[in-house]
């Protein structure tokens, strides 16, 4: 049976909401309930932070948690050092590590569960989810450059990623497009088996991801094969304190 690790990367210092892994939703810190939604799926959990208050407030509710360099350039980054911490402590490797964003409160067990399914197939290398645009959404969800678009091969692999409209629909009115393609948005959970998450850490950035700024284009151009995942969970990330707001009525409407 594979052993899969959980790890939550979780920074104060955020540009445009500093010190929301601490920020209150809900009567709960937001950090606490990335952290409850992970353990629902995966006993085996940790939060990777820079920061002792954050760290500190882990401790406090019976999480775990392990210090990292402020120095990363990524999540991704911050969770290669925190697995090699885990590992020395716990003297025991796993097969995959989960990479949660710390600021995903609404995660679902289903949408973690539906990632460790990905690596069934012995060929991914990483894995991810996509949720479909639904036409609802409207051309302004599916054009927002903050939301980036996936191509699928196939077998459920992703082909591309970017933040424009992918693919262009030649001939069909752009204000059609959702009501003719399934345009899959993608959700921002990543796992990766551990010797390609050492292996991709180490990988120069590349063109494509700089020109996007989006890192799992590395992984794409590198020979990678990303395996992908389909849910059909709505979530709110918290990234500004607008969105705690979202969050806070979206949690009382619940």
């Amino acid at each position: 049976m594979m052993k899969f690790l959980a790890i939550i990367p979780a920074r104060y210092a955020s540009t445009r909401f500093p010190g929301k892994p601490l920020a209150v939703l809900g009567g709960k810190p937001v950090i606490r309930r990335v952290y409850e939604q992970v353990i629902r799926a995966l006993d085996d959990a940790v939060v990777a932070t820079d920061d002792e208050r954050i760290r500190d407030a882990v401790l406090a509710f019976g999480g775990k948690a392990v210090m990292t360099s402020p120095d990363h350039r990524s999540g991704t980054d911050r969770c290669r050092e925190a697995y090699e911490t885990v590992c020395a402590r716990e003297g025991r490797e796993y097969d995959v590590v989960i990479n949660v964003q710390g600021d995903e409160p609404f995660i679902h067990p289903t949408q973690i569960e539906t990632v460790m399914r990905c690596f069934d197939d012995p060929a991914t290398d990483i894995a991810t989810l996509v949720k479909p645009f639904a036409p609802a959404d409207g051309l302004a969800a599916l054009e927002n450059p903050n939301s980036p678009k996936v191509v699928l091969d196939a077998a459920s692999r992703a082909l591309c990623f970017s933040r424009s409209v992918i693919p262009y629909l030649r001939g069909v009115p752009r204000e059609e497009w959702l009501a003719h393609h399934t345009f899959y948005k993608h959700i921002g959970l990543y796992a990766f088996r551990t010797e390609v998450l050492r292996a991709v850490t180490a990988l120069p950035q590349s063109p494509l991801e700089l020109a996007e700024s989006l890192e799992q284009l590395r992984w794409l151009e590198n020979g990678y094969k990303i395996g992908v995942g389909l849910s059909d969970v709505e979530t709110i990330g918290i990234d500004t304190a607008e969105d705690l707001e979202k969050a806070e009525r979206w949690l009382n409407e619940r």
